[in-house]
């Protein structure tokens, strides 16, 4: 695991790019049907943040907005989400425009009766602001969360975002046994169920670390 991490990595400083690359883990599965089995599917928040280039978005009160801009974060607050009037393809442009979205408490369930069913259908109805925690926190959690599922009924492989090239080979590799293992954890048989696990960067060869 390590040497092909260092391997991705020199092969990234070689041929610089305009952006960082991203390392992602590919998943083959085997005694796996995805009509007949049961679905499977989880989010793992890990150490460090897989991409570089994650939006967020907070959808909130007023009082959230303030804190969300304070920390160079885009936000719309509810006359914002009014003006949409469910129009989808606004709604659709909105889904596009960041990877995740955040949303008050006192928010989150007026989201369907404000925006429709359009950021559901996209993957990418948001999650609950935890007061617990400040915004920049609430936002990191979710740009260290990725999530495994199958998408399709008609493939066991899936692949994930799980670290970059500026990330130490160390770095990525704690991201990698952490995501490996919570994915084995959700597999009716876990281990099993593995047939070969690779990874590579964006535009970097396919590495395997896994399987014969």
């Amino acid at each position: 695991m390590t040497e092909a991490l260092e391997a991705i990595i020199a092969h990234s400083q070689e041929k610089k790019r305009n952006f960082v690359e991203t390392i992602e883990l590919q998943v083959a599965l085997k005694n796996y049907d995805p009509v007949k089995d049961k679905r499977f599917a989880g989010t793992i928040k890990l150490p460090f943040i897989p991409r570089e280039r994650y939006s967020v978005m907070v959808l909130g009160t007023d009082k959230d907005c303030d804190e969300a801009r304070k920390n160079n974060v885009p936000c719309m607050g509810v006359a914002d989400l009014t003006k949409l009037n469910k129009n989808k393809k606004l709604v659709k442009k909105l889904a596009a425009s960041h990877h995740a979205f955040l949303a008050s408490s006192t928010l989150i369930r007026k989201i369907p009766r404000l925006l429709g069913p359009g950021l559901n259908k996209a993957g990418k109805f948001p999650t609950v602001i935890s007061n617990a925690d400040g915004m920049a926190t609430n936002v990191n959690n979710l740009k260290c969360s990725v999530k495994f599922q199958l998408k399709s009924k008609k493939t066991t492989c899936l692949g994930v975002p799980i670290g970059n090239v500026t990330l130490s080979a160390a770095d990525n590799c704690k991201n990698i046994m952490l995501a490996i293992n919570f994915l084995v954890s959700l597999l009716p048989k876990n281990w099993q169920q593995i047939k070969k696990l690779y990874i590579k960067s964006t535009m970097g060869p396919v590495h395997k670390v896994f399987g014969f």
